[in-house]
């Protein structure tokens, strides 16, 4: 049953805000790494190269096929099912890490306001509120999300708009450093990495495609859109902050809410702070909404393929996959218990790998389908289309360079995510195997 409300463009572009992004939580490292000139440098010159090439890629895919589960089919479509099933396999692999973080966060915030959140079994069960609500959110249906994501992005961004006019109406007088110092601890690749971090995850909002309203002139828009809207509200608030002489060294992570009520001053430092946290939790419910809304399409798209239970495929009467929504509510409930951090290597391998084929797909599908109906089609023919990975696969191979010797507790990161790519090896003979004989659950 397909839903008979479907996203339109802004409920579309403010759900894959949060998909993308959450708002300017994640760039404090940037600026203590790399100082203001270089960090805002950075972030406006790794949309280039990074984000509009995937915008671009997602916009021609999304539009010239615009089924559930997005990215899994183009790549099963180019390059047939196993390195589709291959595409799902990394996302929802990654998930259970990224999702995870998510509750996480929202209690560290909580905890801000109210200390006891984060003692005992309060965080645990305050993290599982919220992946239940956001689950209760889902299943209201993909425009609910969209809409909800339009609110929870006015609320985000409300508390920052503020800290903006503190700064351009207060004299500039905080700290004691000139407006143009540096005072970077850190290295210019450290910041590009937590850039890109917060420039990663375009082809989220191509799961739900069938939920979309005419997603053949839609998506295009959207991925402008929303581009535009991530780089304002994180150049913005960063360059506002440069004016008033705060050295980057106050800058780490989680700092906004200090920052903030050193821009507004004594008197109302204090509730703009508190509302930067609240708008952290705001965040952290905002991004876990939204990318329940693009990961819970995928196991859908595999079990129409037959590689994952049918009982995923069934639907409320507003179109939502909800057995998919609780399915995978519990399973990303299930990891709130595991002590692991969300690891930048990890991320970008798993990411990076599922990114890569999807360029891959916009090339195969150029050559075995020329005549493919493309209401938008990148400009430059096939080496146009052959360009558009050249950028965003050479900062992942520096990505995987660079942070290639992290840990996660006692194995290293990068042997991880070789071992969790192989599984889907092993997963992928597993479900064919399971297809042929018939096994598979209804």
């Amino acid at each position: 049953m397909r839903p008979t409300r479907k996203l339109t463009l802004i409920p579309l572009a403010a759900a894959t805000y949060f998909m993308v992004s959450g708002g300017p939580y994640g760039l404090e490292e940037l600026v203590q790494d790399c100082g203001y000139s270089a960090g805002l440098l950075i972030l406006l010159l790794i949309p280039l190269v990074w984000s509009l090439p995937t915008g671009l890629m997602v916009g021609e895919l999304s539009a010239a096929i615009p089924d559930e589960g997005g990215f899994y089919v183009w790549v099963r479509r180019a390059m047939g099912p196993f390195w589709g099933f291959q595409e799902a396999w990394l996302s929802l692999v990654a998930s259970v890490f990224d999702m995870a973080a998510y509750p996480a966060l929202f209690v560290l915030y909580l905890g801000r306001l109210w200390p006891p959140a984060a003692h005992g079994y309060n965080g645990m069960l305050i993290g599982a509120a919220v992946v239940g609500a956001c689950v209760l959110w889902n299943l209201a249906g993909a425009r609910a999300v969209g809409s909800g994501s339009i609110l929870l992005g006015v609320l985000l961004l409300s508390p920052f708009l503020l800290m903006v006019i503190f700064a351009l109406v207060r004299h500039p007088a905080l700290g004691n450093t000139p407006a143009g110092a540096g005072g970077a601890q850190g290295g210019l690749l450290a910041g590009i990495m937590v850039a890109m971090w917060n420039y990663m995850g375009w082809d989220n909002a191509s799961t739900v495609a069938a939920e979309v309203e005419d997603p053949q002139r839609t998506y295009p828009r959207v991925m402008m859109a929303a581009l535009a809207a991530i780089v304002l509200s994180y150049v913005i608030p960063v360059a506002a902050v440069w004016r008033t002489h705060v050295p980057p060294r106050y800058w780490a992570t989680g700092s906004w809410a200090g920052i903030a009520s050193l821009v507004a001053g004594p008197s109302l430092g204090m509730a703009l702070s508190i509302a930067l946290v609240v708008a952290a939790m705001i965040s952290s419910l905002g991004v876990f909404n939204s990318l329940t809304l693009s990961y819970s399409r995928l196991p859908v798209a595999m079990a129409e393929d037959g590689y994952a239970p049918r009982m995923l495929l069934r639907r409320l009467p507003n179109g939502a996959p909800w057995v998919s929504i609780v399915v995978c509510g519990m399973a990303w409930t299930a990891a709130l218990g595991l002590s692991f951090d969300r690891l930048l290597m990890l991320d970008i391998l798993l990411y990076g790998a599922s990114l890569v084929l999807e360029f891959v797909a916009l090339v195969v599908l150029r050559l075995r389908e020329p005549g493919l109906d493309r209401p938008f089609t990148i400009p430059g023919g096939l080496g146009g289309a052959v360009l558009t990975g050249v950028g965003p696969t050479a900062l992942l191979v520096v990505a995987l360079i660079r942070n290639r010797n992290e840990q996660m507790g006692s194995i290293n990161a990068l042997t991880l995510g070789l071992i969790l790519m192989a599984a889907g090896v092993v997963a992928w003979y597993v479900a064919r195997w399971a297809r042929r004989t018939g096994s598979t659950p209804t």
